[in-house]
């Protein structure tokens, strides 16, 4: 239980999806490297996972300062040995902090220096921001994963123009109201855009609660 002077944020979706995302994740990642989560939100995904996915290295990463707190704080109540500090991070910026010449030096913990990243994981993100963080997602993907490495994408799609469930089209109109930038994507944009950064869909996979695990591998 936390306090009022906790900084961990909790979203109860977390508990409930976890393992079965896990699963995904344990059979696409690849075997070694750095998974470099984008907009890891409350930092429950990240404390879940770094220990069950190791020897692979989790660096979480979030815009907003708050985030980051809870991220930090719940890495001090959960600590793995693989799971490191959160890093500010706009999906989508131009150019990512793993990117810039000064991160090694900002970030010089011999496991991230020895271990690049090979895997970018984001969940439930692309629906509750503007369309040009997908892109910026994407495109971020592109230019940092090397030959064979793996984008990950959790929640929900709409699939040829139409919405999987009536909770899901409910859900989409909730999203509109509080911003029109928001909403549900259509899978096949989303898979389109992927294409133009040399991101090829591998899968997808039915989840739990409507939602889709949706696999792209980065070709050479």
């Amino acid at each position: 239980m936390s306090t009022p002077l906790d900084a961990r944020r909790h979203a109860p979706a977390t508990e409930r999806n976890r393992e079965p995302i896990l699963a995904v994740l344990q059979r696409v990642l690849p075997p070694s490297g750095t998974v470099l989560e984008v907009s890891s939100g409350t930092g429950e995904h990240a404390v879940y996972f770094a220990p069950r996915l190791a020897p692979r290295q989790w660096l979480p990463s979030d815009l907003d300062p708050g985030a980051r707190a809870s991220i930090a704080a719940w890495r001090e109540v959960a600590p793995a040995a693989n799971l490191h500090a959160p890093v500010a991070l706009d999906a989508a910026a131009p150019l990512w902090p793993v990117e810039s010449e000064n991160f090694r030096d900002l970030h010089p913990e011999p496991d991230l220096q020895q271990h690049p990243v090979t895997a970018l994981v984001n969940i439930n993100m692309i629906h509750i921001s503007p369309w040009a963080a997908c892109l910026g997602l994407l495109a971020g993907a592109g230019r940092i994963l090397p030959p064979g490495g793996i984008l990950y994408l959790y929640g929900p799609y709409k699939q040829n123009g139409q919405h999987t469930s009536p909770s899901n089209a409910a859900f989409d109109a909730s999203l509109q109201a509080q911003n029109p930038e928001w909403g549900v994507r259509d899978l096949e944009a989303v898979v389109a855009a992927a294409k133009t950064h040399n991101l090829a869909l591998v899968e997808t996979i039915a989840m739990p609660a409507n939602n889709l695990s949706v696999v792209f591998r980065a070709i050479g």
